[in-house]
């Protein structure tokens, strides 16, 4: 009997220690399956994060330049609220060109009205001659005497 009990015993070392050479090989073994699982895990999910990532850096640049543009829009505003004594003189100013142009028209019109025929006109008036058809002549006639009319009017105004 005592040799079958060293069989008995033999067979249940034999499978102890065969499980604990599996538990072993397991343990030993589940670090790298861990591993395994994480870099999977990484290589799946890096790339939309490091998308993501970008996209967040890149809202977060224009929201900072949308930033900076709000600012000087309220700085532009603030400024405006300074310029009302500007925009007081200029409207001013701006009635006071209309007023001084309006008299400029009035004296304009006085003068034409004083000025209703022209010196050449007035004295072409009292000077008649018979002067034969000749179509030459009176184009020169013409033109002469819009010449004259015109150097007799800048005269007057100046």
């Amino acid at each position: 009997m005592a040799f079958n009990a060293d069989i008995d015993l033999e067979t249940k070392v034999r499978k102890s220690t065969e499980r604990i050479s599996e538990n072993m090989h397991i343990v030993a073994n589940e670090p790298s399956l861990a591993f395994y699982r994480l870099q999977e895990h990484v290589r799946k999910a890096l790339n939309p994060m490091v998308e993501r990532r970008v996209d967040v850096e890149k809202l977060h640049t224009e929201l900072q330049g949308r930033c900076y543009d709000i600012e000087y829009a309220v700085g532009a505003i603030k400024a405006m609220g300074n310029s009302e004594d500007s925009f007081k003189n200029i409207q001013d100013n701006l009635k006071n060109g209309i007023f001084l142009k309006q008299q400029l028209k009035y004296e304009e019109s006085r003068r034409k009205k004083s000025d209703t025929s022209s010196v050449y006109k007035r004295l072409s008036a009292h000077i008649t001659l018979d002067l034969p058809e000749l179509p030459e002549l009176s184009d020169v006639v013409r033109e002469t005497a819009n010449r004259v009319e015109h150097m007799m009017s800048k005269a007057t105004q100046s």
